[in-house]
């Protein structure tokens, strides 16, 4: 139905076989307003209150989980069983992290909800991993659940799609979790954790770069043919891995490197260094708090916390 929400609209009735009016008693029902405008209204404010509501769920359990409470629970979540039983902890965690997401239906709730506790040091990084890799299993139950409920003729189609969001994650925690040297996420969340605490505006980069920016160029590439994808993606891909691979020999093998790969200090600043990047965005902040009457408040963050964060988008 194209007319808009507040019109009049008819509705059958089977019992009777008859039509009657009937009026929409919606919020916008007497605003002259299209159903595109009145759905983008209703969506930004859907996503207003899950942002307030999370910040929310954040500042109380970090006002909260402070003194002796913290420590009791710091020594409740850490604790791991006793050898030859220790691995078995984070295998417990995971399924308190999936139990937890199939409680609340969420893994943005539940993730919110260990990150400041994270932040405070009562969960450490290598607990809130296993945690976050079950959340993301007992996420999975939703489609899953709602797959169940399908009509008959489409049941296979919707278990299908549903058990493939299972297994794709399950096959995550298989290549990322049962070997400690493949826990590379946890060194990668460390890393970024530790560059957003010293350059604030690198999270919002590395969100911009890798969730909006990225996927929007490999989407131009692939639409672009294979060819092109190829060609373009391929050189990229290679250039990635010989940084990885000099970066790593320069931290733990640096004679066996020519010379002038030893260091980054032959390439320009800007190309291995975000100080003056962070020198540019400083002034251009300063700008706006005297210029543009902008106010831009500080926050305050603990590294670990954002490791956190950035780990369940490395993860998964």
């Amino acid at each position: 139905m194209n007319r808009p929400l507040n019109h009049w609209f008819t509705r059958f009735v089977q019992n009777t076989g008859s039509f009657r009016n009937c009026t929409c008693t919606h919020m916008f029902v007497y605003a002259d307003l299209p159903d595109l405008a009145v759905g983008l209204i209703l969506l930004a404010l859907s996503l207003l209150a899950l942002c307030t509501c999370l910040i929310l769920i954040v500042k109380l359990l970090n006002s909260m989980l402070k003194g002796q409470v913290a420590v009791i629970i710091k020594k409740v979540l850490n604790t791991d069983f006793p050898f030859p039983f220790a691995w078995v902890t984070g295998y417990l965690a995971m399924l308190v992290g999936a139990g937890m997401t199939f409680i609340v239906q969420s893994s943005s709730v539940f993730t919110s909800a260990i990150t400041p506790l994270v932040g405070i040091g009562v969960i450490s990084l290598e607990r809130a991993y296993p945690l976050t890799l079950g959340s993301n299993i007992g996420t999975t139950t939703t489609a899953i659940l709602a797959a169940l409920a399908s009509p008959g003729e489409t049941l296979a189609n919707s278990l299908q799609v549903s058990l493939c969001h299972f297994f794709f994650n399950i096959s995550g925690i298989l290549l990322w979790y049962p070997i400690p040297f493949t826990r590379i996420p946890i060194r990668l969340a460390k890393a970024l954790g530790n560059c957003t605490a010293k350059y604030r505006w690198f999270a919002a980069l590395y969100l911009i770069l890798i969730f909006l920016l990225f996927p929007l160029a490999v989407l131009g590439l692939s639409i672009a043919g294979w060819q092109v994808l190829v060609g373009v993606g391929v050189p990229v891909l290679v250039l990635a891995i010989f940084v990885i691979v000099v970066n790593i020999m320069q931290k733990h093998c640096p004679r066996f490197l020519p010379s002038f790969l030893r260091s980054w200090d032959f390439l320009p600043t800007p190309l291995h260094s975000l100080k003056p990047w962070d020198r540019v965005v400083t002034a251009s902040m300063t700008f706006c708090r005297t210029r543009c009457c902008c106010c831009c408040c500080k926050t305050r963050s603990h590294h670990n916390a954002m490791a956190t964060l950035l780990l369940i988008k490395i993860a998964f």
